[in-house]
């Protein structure tokens, strides 16, 4: 998670005409994003290049006064739940001009493009080029990357496809990370976030990037995707409730900044299983917990969705469930303070705590603050602010370590050995994870 990006001056290549970016990503944001630019001799240089998912898959350079090569793919890639593996390979010393630049996606190579120019054969850009700085996580002057980046290559010298640094599953058909992958790097090659959030060269050149602003580690990755808030619910809001509702996401879309009123799942419903996450509260009046994903369940999206089998802690010692204020228990919804969930799907059973207690035993299975969930539903957590007046700002931690940009003070023992937590997260219980749901 970032609100900066790297950069490294290049050195002379091995071979300018010839090169591969790959790098796994997950976006914040269905908007324009940028991962990897380059090509100018400064920052307010005239020429520039980048690559990026802005949602189409997109790789240009421009000169100065005019465009040499872009592709624009038909697709466009909005998920914001799962990762994608971006592939840009360049070789101009290709005798066909479409097989000079390939892009791939998740091991599938495009075909379609809304634009496709080629640059001429054997042409050398300012792309890996001796003296140009080279961006990661952003396009030259402006427009950061939104999301996570993980195992970010760039082989100088060197045209690769997917399958170098993938992997399709025998067994479920998933394209798969390759974390050592046989790959030569050439003289300006590097391997970024291999293990790490820092800005060293994991590659034999030791290369390494400086970093401008700051990068927050997470432990959501292509091997165990953890669930966020879904910003593409405020799609859903507006269209089925006619209001513009919208939150201000941040952080990888963990922090969740109120503007107007609008219901926000997560990114994973599960039906059966236990797990827990934290909630840190900077405003009163924010509700949050559970609400059902599932079709025909009688849930609307939008404002009133409280009425419809949700659950949630609303206002000051009140618990809101399914429509009715003060059932089911008390609750102190305090600026502040650190929330506990546990909900055990398979049970229909779910748990409030605050500051690492509970009123209720999730191990044994007792004094749950609701302890008879209906059946048959797929929950997720939810945020559902209420008031128009608060900004009624709330941080997740659905394991990644951290409520916004802080790492929690002193992570808790935690049996499954699956995300970090402020707390201790019950036995039996762990992170709403792809890991987690398979545990």
């Amino acid at each position: 998670m970032a609100t900066g990006y790297a950069y490294r001056v290049f050195g002379t290549p091995t071979d300018a005409k010839k090169w591969t970016f790959s790098a796994w990503v997950k976006k914040s944001t269905d908007g324009g994003v940028h991962i990897f630019g380059g090509g100018q001799s400064n920052q307010t240089g005239s020429g520039h290049s980048y690559l990026g998912l802005i949602p189409e898959f997109y790789g240009t350079y421009y000169d100065g006064s005019s465009s040499i090569w872009s592709v624009l793919s038909n697709a466009k890639y909005r998920d914001v739940s799962g990762w994608y593996h971006y592939v840009f390979t360049y070789d101009s010393a290709q005798a066909t001009a479409s097989n000079r630049i390939k892009g791939y996606i998740n091991g599938e190579q495009i075909t379609s493009f809304g634009t496709a120019s080629y640059p001429s054969q054997n042409y050398s850009t300012m792309w890996n080029n001796n003296g140009i700085t080279h961006y990661l996580g952003r396009r030259g002057q402006s427009q950061n990357w939104e999301g996570l980046m993980s195992h970010v290559h760039f082989c100088d010298g060197y045209a690769y496809s997917a399958s170098d640094f993938g992997s399709t599953d025998s067994t479920t058909g998933e394209w798969k990370i390759k974390t050592s992958p046989s790959v030569s790097y050439g003289n300006n090659g590097f391997w970024l976030f291999k293990d790490d959030a820092s800005m060293t060269d994991q590659s034999p050149n030791s290369n390494n990037f400086t970093l401008s602003g700051s990068i927050t580690p997470t432990q959501d990755c292509p091997s165990n995707v953890f669930c966020t808030l879904n910003p593409l619910m405020q799609r859903m809001n507006q269209y089925f409730s006619g209001n513009a509702t919208s939150l201000v996401f941040g952080n990888g879309n963990t922090y969740a900044g109120k503007v107007t009123h609008g219901t926000y799942f997560g990114t994973i419903g599960v039906s059966s299983g236990k797990y827990y996450w934290e909630i840190k509260v900077e405003d009163t009046n924010q509700t949050f917990g559970i609400l059902s994903m599932t079709p025909n369940g009688g849930v609307t999206y939008g404002y009133d969705d409280a009425t419809y089998n949700g659950y949630y802690p609303y206002g000051s010692n009140n618990i809101y469930t399914n429509g009715s204020a003060a059932s089911g228990g008390t609750y102190d919804n305090t600026a502040n303070k650190i929330y506990s969930f546990a909900l055990d799907a398979t049970n229909n059973k779910m748990w409030i705590g605050r500051d690492g207690s509970f009123t209720g035993d999730p191990v044994n299975g007792t004094g749950a603050t609701w302890s008879s969930l209906p059946t048959g539903h797929t929950w997720s957590p939810v945020t559902h602010p209420m008031a128009t007046t608060q900004n009624n700002n709330a941080m997740f931690n659905f394991g990644n370590g951290y409520f916004g940009t802080t790492a929690v003070s002193s992570a808790g023992t935690n049996a499954s050995n699956n995300g970090i937590f402020e707390y201790d997260v019950p036995t039996g219980f762990t992170a709403l994870s792809t890991k987690g749901l398979n545990l």
